[in-house]
């Protein structure tokens, strides 16, 4: 057929001018081309050459970026015209096809429109993004004649009588339109920039992040087509291909993101609502009503963007039915076009009749509902990220502002608080990102079941009921699996819990032989767990078979009854595969409802939780603010350089900015004081912590400044809160406190802007900053040097002289980083001791005028004591003339005191100096003269005795060993990578890391699928593929009935029946066929369902187990090495995950990916032309999943790592409330929260942003799929004769991978990044177990061994490790049966190696210890250490009952536990416990002082009655007189037995039978100590000459 513009038939019409040229049909097309050849010849040169040759113009920084008046507007106008032009263009091709030759002018004029389009909004991009409005004039042009002469042509369609049952007529008119409102759009631009007609344009910049260069996040700034592709982040996710991503590559927040604007806005609405009294809403209702202002906006825009995405997804079935029903007609009778201007014009049905031209619709309407859909997502979730981020914020004010009794009296915990963050927000948070199924749900559910009405009649409502009927119990299994997470998580936390004291106590389980013990306890609780995960597992598998069955049995149903119902059904494929699709939507929103049904409930419960948080008391609340506050101006715009106000419930005055400007209020009025000399002063203070009688009464004090004041009293009598009631910390009922400042403080400086909080909230806000070393340390996690620094800059020569009077320069010594050590969470690796003396610390180096030191000596030895007040108070504070408040129970420290306060009951018995108390008081002086002879001459008790101890230096050695280790382990995690290369240079290295980065680990899923065991295995692989074999066979039955109901209808009209049935054609046979299939389907989907949980229990179950017994069996050194934190998270987050997410990801995966194969199998077998375009489409998705797991798992990773700190913060904050309020920190800590809140929240804003990149682009090749596949099959249809059965088949497969085509993807990167977890474990399973098994068997060895205690040592060497030297150097001794041996040397001696070595818990590579004539290296472990006693240093009790802790293989009677108590000095206090034996001891022991604590452990070894006994530094933490009292009774209870005691204080030897005094592995001198201290230069005579 020849070409020709306006065709070439003979006597067309195309050709006639006698009504004129503008009469003619093809000249008003030739005419429509006149714009778009304009545009295209204008603008071509402008961007190829023009640009071109600027290379500089092409890559323009963003940061010159600025939208034009009417951007969206713009984007959106393009995007319909677009669509339109593809209807013309589809029009004119299919009105063409009436004719005998091509009239090219029926579609080529919209062609050419089609890319003038394209290139105006690419042209505008440049333009816009180069900022340069006056090339904008071609485009004005443009619109102009483009709207000319399409309203020309729509003019002369009216006049030729063209009506609007003509579908070009309608086209034409909205074209009309569109041009003009194009044109309106670039009129407004001239307007707004004024770049052309007027003589000045404004000067506009760009939004304000852009000026910045750290925003990396482009969502709010890039035009129209950019945020909904998501093609912004293609830089972003090929970037992480090569290098890994870190905070720095995300760079800063928008500031309209930023927590710190989300909050003001949540702060300003909160306001507004409090302003009307009269209808005050309350509690909850309040904050939903302030939710609803601040973020109410986004979220309607998501739900409207989530209807229409709804809406535009029934296109699907509807053009599917209508497809395959326009190829199964036989005989396609349509109506001849009208004929007018010379051109055939056809109506809108008779256009959408046209198979392709569905298709295209199809297309369309695919690509238009994937990018709705994940618009709404993207904005439900950016808007709940901003929403947590506010709330985060206003918890952090209300928790700045708390009152402290509320912590205190329990009424609110750290870990109330913590859960309030960490689950409380992030629900309601979920509750924003699942709101709009809420309200689209049943939109999506009522349109459905019209639809199927409408298809099948009565038959569809019976299957819409059968999946309704099931929703009720979809949320009754949704409950149950609610209630079953809980109880696991209670057994888990219950395991967790023993797991942490195992580790923690593995040293004295090992030494005691009671590992196995433990390690039954904890398979006690792991039964109960697996117990709990298997009813966790049973209603996960069935509410995943009812997923997946759901949909089979409803269209079973329907099909059953639309045959028995109807005599002549019209089962058409179209019918049939419009249908099925439908069902398959319905399922989706009522399986989601369980779940946003809950959210909903647990967003609910959040709020009430939020509610009570937020209407706790706040401090000083009864005092009115005394200055006036200046009135708010414009500065507020400038918000995100000013500090964080605190948030005040009762007072919002006090919230306003402008106290926060960046300068100081200096004329704050003085107060009067009698005095001059007074920094504080207290008149007739009653205080209290509750409501009730006050703790402190009748309070007259005062402070003199500059001097040292001390305030000493019995434990109890309210000490510590006479500090806090100066503070502002306590409620005070009555009296005044009033704070004097000087007129040149050195803390002025301290004050800085940042820290300013109000100064003017009554008299106790008066106060400047306050140095205050609380008596409970508190510490950050943080650097030891930021620590003692607190914000404050570091200088070093005040550094280093604090560092000296603290004595912590051995302590630092020891660290591997030295002060740069990160200290852990509440200082963890720290002693008691050494917090104390960091706290103390920080309160030395501030340059407050003030300082508070409460109860500073409590936790430290004599020495450290003196050392600390001489160096630090007496010298240091002194000197600098600071006014200190020193708390202590030190009495012989009173003659150093400028001004003693002394406390009895809550009220100050007298004040003065020492000799006005002298005089006044003369009974409490001669009282304080002998407790300061007694203090003087004995040691106090403490809770650590030495500075630094052997097993202080050992704990940290541990616990650092290499802070690496962990880091190491989480970049592990990270990278996927566990070979470690060593000698390569830097780039290999990377180019390695990243390679290891991109492949998916294979071996991790091994181990994880061979640890179910082959049977299992093997049901798994065979039950999935049959399930989706039988899946297709279901649906293959169904298009082959339904062809056949055709063919019978065909056959009937052939033989003039009045229908398929006379003619023989039974359903009955194929519907019987279609019932088995669709049973034995269901069946499957149980089976697999059930088999998928059941692996991971299996799997859960054996690595759990084999895990323990590793860990169990483990040598001691790898506790030594790895940071117990690593080894807890193996039990508790990654059994976690093992446990209850690895399963369901697996069944997600392996689900979408067979469904995936499954239809583009189907897809083939129909068309198999479509095996040709899959190719570049598996490319694509190959490509895309490869980017994407790489950059999803760093973004997982990193939002996780975000949020750990954010969390500590809050805990953080809350144990220090009293120390960041005293120091006058609060702005500094809140602008700390908002640095970590933005962190999290832009992480995840990426990790959002990277999801809807990835669906957005496979949904796009899902839908490239389904056009292609319809093509195909309509082309095969009508020319090869495929069956219209088939044709249905093939495309609703097709829509079902665009379905699950991002699933499968999603979820491969997800387990990818659960793998580490699998892979981890299984990398501790290779850990080395020590040797249990001896020479001898138990049963050689004789019963009461060892009877003598005779221990005979030769040349033995030992050493921690095979790589490492030898910490114990040919030793040769020989310990006589009953023999008391004491053995010393300094730290590092090797003291605690030589006890060790009789475990064999040390390496021993030469020598041997023989005791009582048998070498021990050949007996089983296991008996060897059961048949000594060991006394560690380190006191450990376990969680459980006293009897337990003596005793926990129940061997001893009650007589020997009691016995055994009294010799530790314990029964009495036993006895006074509730239960006795059976009381309850608390994790840790922590119901017991240090001191008891090591009594018992004392105890539990005469409990054991062993002929040798080691004690290891037993009396560390006992004082004096204790430790003399269990000095005499180990000599007597065990008189007949060996005791080596390893000597913390050498004086405790003295009376030894033999004393060994060691050095560096070896022995340096062994003799009576009577012999060594008259030897002059004997080592052991200098060592007690140093202990005296």
């Amino acid at each position: 057929m020849s070409l020709a513009f306006c065709g070439n038939e003979n006597n067309s019409a195309a050709y006639n001018v006698d009504g004129g040229v503008l009469n003619n049909g093809c000249f008003l097309d030739a005419l429509t081309v006149v714009p778009h050849v304009f545009l295209l010849f204008i603008t071509f040169p402008i961007l190829f050459i023009g640009w071109g040759s600027q290379s500089s113009k092409v890559h323009i920084h963003h940061s010159t970026w600025l939208h034009f008046p009417g951007h969206n507007l713009r984007w959106i106008l393009t995007f319909i015209l677009l669509f339109v032009l593809v209807c013309e263009i589809a029009e004119g091709i299919v009105s063409d096809g009436f004719t005998q030759s091509h009239h090219l002018h029926l579609y080529m004029p919209a062609a050419l429109g089609f890319m003038a389009a394209i290139t105006s909004i690419v042209y505008y991009h440049n333009i816009e993004t180069s900022n340069f409005p006056k090339l904008l004039l071609v485009l004005l042009v443009y619109w102009v004649l483009a709207f000319v002469t399409k309203t020309l042509k729509f003019a002369k369609y009216t006049e030729q009588g063209v009506g609007m049952k003509q579908l070009r007529f309608c086209i034409t008119g909205l074209l009309s339109l569109l041009y003009g409102l194009l044109l309106a759009v670039e009129g407004n631009v001239i307007l707004g920039r004024r770049y052309v007609c007027f003589q000045q344009a404004p000067e506009v910049k760009p939004p304000e992040d852009l000026q910045d260069l750290g925003v990396r996040f482009l969502q709010p700034f890039v035009n129209l087509l950019s945020k909904s592709t998501y093609w912004w982040m293609n830089t972003f996710i090929t970037n992480a291909h090569r290098r890994p991503i870190d905070l720095k590559v995300l760079g800063k927040l928008p500031i309209a993101m930023r927590a710190i604007t989300n909050y003001l806005k949540l702060r300003k609405v909160f306001e507004d609502q409090r302003r009307p009294q009269d209808s005050q809403p309350q509690g909850p209702q309040l904050i939903w009503k302030a939710l609803r202002k601040a973020y109410g906006r986004p979220l309607i825009l998501s739900i409207s963007y989530r209807f229409m995405a709804d809406l535009l997804g029934f296109a699907g079935p509807l053009c599917i039915s209508g497809i395959v029903h326009h190829i199964s007609k036989e005989n396609r009778t349509i109506q001849p076009p009208v004929n007018l201007l010379g051109v055939y014009f056809i109506s809108s049905r008779e256009f959408l009749a046209n198979a392709y031209v569905l298709t295209v619709l199809l297309f369309s309407a695919l690509l238009l509902q994937r990018t709705f859909l994940q618009a709404s997502y993207y904005v439900a979730i950016e808007n709940g990220i901003n929403l947590r981020g506010a709330i985060q914020m206003k918890v952090y004010n209300k928790i700045m502002r708390l009152c402290t009794s509320n912590l205190s009296m329990g009424e609110m915990t750290v870990g109330q608080i913590c859960n309030l963050v960490a689950i409380d927000i992030n629900q309601l948070m979920w509750f924003f990102f699942l709101c709009p199924n809420l309200w689209a749900m049943p939109v999506q559910i009522v349109v459905g079941v019209i639809l199927l009405y409408y298809l099948l009649g009565i038959s569809a409502l019976i299957g819409a009921t059968v999946i309704a009927l099931l929703a009720p119990v979809q949320y009754f299994v949704a409950t149950k699996l609610s209630e079953a997470q809980k109880s696991t998580l209670e057994y888990s936390n219950d395991r967790l819990k023993k797991t942490n004291e195992l580790l923690r106590g593995i040293k004295l389980l090992k030494l005691y032989a009671w590992e196995h013990i433990f390690c039954g306890s904890m398979e006690e609780t792991r039964k109960k767990e697996l117990k709990s995960l298997q009813t966790f597992a049973l209603y996960t598998s069935i509410s995943i078979f009812m997923n997946t069955a759901i949909p089979i049995a409803a269209v079973l149903t329907t099909f059953v009854v639309y045959v028995h119902i109807s005599e002549d059904a019209n089962l058409s494929p179209a019918v049939a595969f419009a249908s099925l699709s439908l069902f398959h939507m319905l399922v989706s929103p009522l399986f989601l409802l369980s779940s946003v049904v809950r959210s909903t409930v647990k967003g609910l419960v959040s709020v009430q939780k939020l509610s009570e948080f937020f209407s706790c008391d706040e401090i000083g609340e009864e005092q009115e603010p005394r200055t006036t506050l200046p009135p708010a101006s414009s500065k507020n715009s400038k918000y995100q350089a000013l500090p964080l106000k605190v948030v005040n419930r009762k007072h919002p005055g006090r919230e306003d900015w402008n106290n926060f400007g960046l300068h100081r209020d200096l004329e704050e009025e003085s107060l009067s004081l009698d005095d001059e000399d007074t920094c504080i002063k207290i008149s007739n203070g009653y205080f209290t912590w509750v409501d009730g009688p006050p703790t402190l009464s009748n309070v007259n004090i005062k402070i003199p400044f500059g001097q040292l004041t001390m305030i000493v009293g019995q434990v109890g009598c309210g000490k510590s809160s006479l500090l806090l009631a100066a503070l502002g910390e306590m409620q005070k009922t009555s009296g005044s406190v009033v704070w004097n400042s000087l007129p040149n403080l050195d803390s002025e400086g301290d004050e800085s802007p940042t820290c300013k909080d109000t100064a003017e909230e009554g008299d106790i806000r008066k106060r400047g900053s306050v140095a205050y070393a609380s008596q409970k340390p508190w510490l950050l996690n943080a650097t030891l040097v930021e620590n003692i620094t607190f914000e404050m800059p570091l200088i070093k020569e005040r550094y280093k002289t604090v560092i000296d009077a603290c004595s912590l320069q051995p302590d630092i010594d020891i660290l591997p980083q030295g002060d740069q050590t990160e200290v852990g969470e509440r200082g963890i690796i720290l002693s008691g001791g050494q917090r104390q003396r960091i706290g103390v610390a920080r309160a030395l180096y501030q340059s407050t005028n003030v300082v508070f030191l409460d109860d500073p000596f409590s936790a430290l030895d004599i020495h450290l004591s003196d050392h600390l007040m001489q160096e630090g108070i007496l010298k240091l504070l002194r000197e600098e003339k600071r006014t200190v408040v020193l708390v202590t129970h030190k009495l012989q420290y009173l003659p150093h005191a400028d001004w003693i306060i002394a406390m009895k009951d809550g009220s100050i018995h007298t004040e003065g100096t020492l000799k006005d108390i002298q005089n006044a008081e003369p009974e409490l002086f001669e009282q304080w003269k002998t407790l300061m002879h007694r203090q003087d001459k004995e040691f106090e008790k403490e809770t650590v005795a030495e500075s630094m101890t052997v097993l202080e230096r050992k704990n940290l050695r541990r616990a650092m060993y290499s802070r690496e280790a962990l880091k190491t382990e989480e970049e592990d995690g990270a990278l996927g990578y566990t070979e470690e290369s060593t000698e390569s240079d830097e780039e290999d290295n990377l180019s390695q890391v990243m390679r290891h980065r991109t492949t998916i680990p294979w071996r991790s899923f091994g181990t994880y699928l061979s640890s179910a065991g082959l049977l299992l295995l093997l049901l798994l692989l065979l039950s999935q593929l049959l399930k989706h074999s039988l899946l297709v066979s279901i649906d293959y039955w169904l298009a082959h009935w339904t062809s056949n109901v055709i063919n019978a209808k065909i056959h009937a009209a052939a033989r003039n029946c009045t229908s398929a049935q006379e003619c023989g054609f039974s359903h009955s046979s194929y519907l019987l066929v279609f019932s088995v299939l669709c049973c034995l389907g269901i069946a499957l989907c149980l089976v697999t369902s059930v088999t998928v949980e059941w692996t991971g229990l299996r799997v859960a179950k054996e690595l759990h187990s084999n895990l323990l017994k590793t860990i169990i069996l483990a040598p001691m050194r790898l506790f030594e090495t790895t940071p117990l934190g690593s080894l807890l998270n193996r039990f508790s987050t990654d059994t976690n995950t093992i446990d209850q997410h690895i399963p369901a990801t697996l069944e997600c995966l392996s689900r979408s990916t067979l469904l995936c194969l499954s239809a583009l199998g189907v897809i083939s077998f129909v068309t198999p032309v479509f095996l040709i375009a899959l190719v570049p489409l598996a490319f694509a998705c190959y490509f895309f999943q490869k980017y994407f797991r790489v950059a999803s798992r760093d973004l997982q990773q990193l939002e996780d790592s975000t949020q750990l700190p954010l969390l500590a913060h809050f805990s953080e904050t809350v144990e220090g409330l009293t120390t960041i309020r005293a120091f006058r920190y609060e702005a500094r800590f809140r602008h700390k929260l908002l640095e970590f809140t933005d962190a999290n929240n832009i992480a995840s804003l990426f990790l959002t942003a990277a999801n809807r990149w990835l669906e957005v682009r496979m949904e796009y090749i899902g839908a490239c799929i389904v056009l292609i596949a319809a093509v195909a099959s309509i082309t095969n249809s009508i020319y090869n004769h495929l069956s219209t059965g088939l044709v249905g088949l093939g495309l609703t497969y097709a829509l079902m991978v665009s379905n699950y085509l991002n699933w499968m993807v999603r979820n491969l990167a997800d387990m990818e990044v659960q793998m580490g977890s699998v892979r981890r474990i299984s990398a501790l399973l290779k850990t080395e177990p020590e040797s249990y098994e001896g020479l001898m068997s138990a049963s050689q060895v004789p019963d009461g061994w060892p009877q003598q205690g005779e221990i005979q040592i030769q040349n033995l060497s030992v050493r921690y490790d095979s790589t490492l030297k030898p910490v114990l150097r040919n030793v040769n001794a020989h310990i006589n049966p009953g023999q008391k041996v004491g053995i010393c040397g300094r730290t590092g001696s090797g003291k605690s190696s030589f006890s060790l070595a009789f475990f064999r818990m040390v390496d021993t590579f030469e020598g041997r210890i023989i005791i009582d004539g048998i070498d021990i290296a050949q007996l089983p472990l296991q008996m060897l250490r059961s048949r000594f006693s060991i006394i560690l240093q380190d006191p450990i009790l376990f969680s459980g009952t006293i009897r337990f802790n003596l005793d926990p293989e129940s061997r001893a009677s009650d007589c020997m536990l009691w016995e055994a108590l009294e010799i530790a000095q314990l029964k009495s206090v036993v006895k006074t416990l509730p239960g006795g034996l059976d009381a309850i001891v608390t994790e840790g022991g922590e119901n017991f002082s240090q001191g008891q604590r090591q009594l018992f452990c004392l105890a539990r070894a005469f409990v054991r009655k062993t002929s040798i006994l080691i004690m290891d530094e037993a009396t560390a933490s006992i004082d004096m007189a204790t430790e003399s009292i269990l000095q005499k009774v180990v000599m007597t209870a065990f008189a007949d037995r060996t005791v080596v005691t390893i000597a913390h204080r050498v004086h405790t030897i003295l009376k030894a039978d033999l004393v060994i005094v060691m050095k560096r592995g070896i022995i340096l001198e062994h003799d009576k100590p009577e012999v060594l201290l008259e030897q002059e230069d004997s080592v052991f005579a200098s060592f007690v000459k140093a202990d005296k």
